[in-house]
């Protein structure tokens, strides 16, 4: 199953484009520290000192089109600093040394020569999380992927020991 499936397809005009998005105000430190997966291998370790491991993180908003996956250490922090999306908690991981990067396979339906204009993977890379909460009151740290306006979510669940 692909990414972009498992994740959400991509369908014209989103209704939700506009809506609000949720503000979390209420996350610690220790809600967040911890390991974070999502499909193809994904993983984001936040550590309790502000250490970050990422393992196969693909980039965010347009930047998601261009297929390539990080790997490498950094940093994180939660912070309350007011984004263009809410005013509520967000998680920033910083890449600060790549180890490694990869390459997401081709959607199936995009036209060969559109492959050549994607850009190179960074050396250093910066997300930024948004924080909700699902049916069960778990904490999900997410971001958006393609256009923002679609709000198509990339989502990371905590690991389950």
């Amino acid at each position: 199953m692909s990414l972009v499936a498992c994740l959400l397809a991509l369908v014209g005009c989103n209704p939700h484009m506009y809506d609000e998005v949720p503000a979390l105000r209420d996350a610690k430190r220790a809600d967040i520290a911890g390991s974070w997966l999502c499909v193809d291998h994904t993983q984001v370790t936040l550590r309790p000192d502000g250490k970050a491991v990422i393992h196969l993180l693909d980039g965010q908003e347009f930047d998601f089109d261009d297929r390539w996956r990080l790997s490498g250490t950094g940093r994180w922090e939660l912070t309350d600093e007011r984004m263009r999306w809410n005013d509520g908690q967000h998680v920033r991981v910083a890449l600060t040394s790549r180890t490694a990067s990869a390459t997401r396979a081709p959607d199936p339906a995009e036209p060969l020569d559109n492959l050549a204009e994607r850009a190179p993977a960074p050396e250093t890379y910066t997300w930024t999380f948004e924080l909700r909460r699902n049916n069960r009151e778990e904490l999900e740290l997410y971001f958006f992927f393609g256009d923002p306006d679609s709000r198509s979510t990339y989502v990371l669940k905590r690991e389950q020991p």
